[in-house]
């Protein structure tokens, strides 16, 4: 997540640079920048709260075995056709 933060950040520096250097107002980058600004806030808030209900998810999911079928338990853990180390006769 640090990535996306930097990457922001540079974002936010180098965009007013840039608006400067082709002859926008000062004003005009202040006011990009914090825009900017606020849709990093904004874009790192969000992903914190997706990481923290991924991570709550797999907390509270650990321990259940489910198979393909969504079933759980016992029935989950029981192998395919063969599960009881028989092999199919030729």
């Amino acid at each position: 997540m640090s990535d996306v933060v930097r990457w922001g950040a540079f974002g936010c520096a180098l965009v007013p640079l840039v608006l400067l250097a082709s002859g926008a107002s000062w004003a005009g980058a202040a006011g990009t920048a914090a825009g900017l600004a606020a849709l990093t806030c904004a874009c790192r808030a969000l992903l914190r709260r997706s990481e923290r209900t991924a991570a709550r998810k797999r907390t509270r999911d650990t321990g259940r075995h489910r198979d393909k079928r969504g079933r759980s338990g016992v029935a989950a853990r029981r192998g395919g056709r063969h599960s009881e180390g028989r092999t199919p006769v030729d």
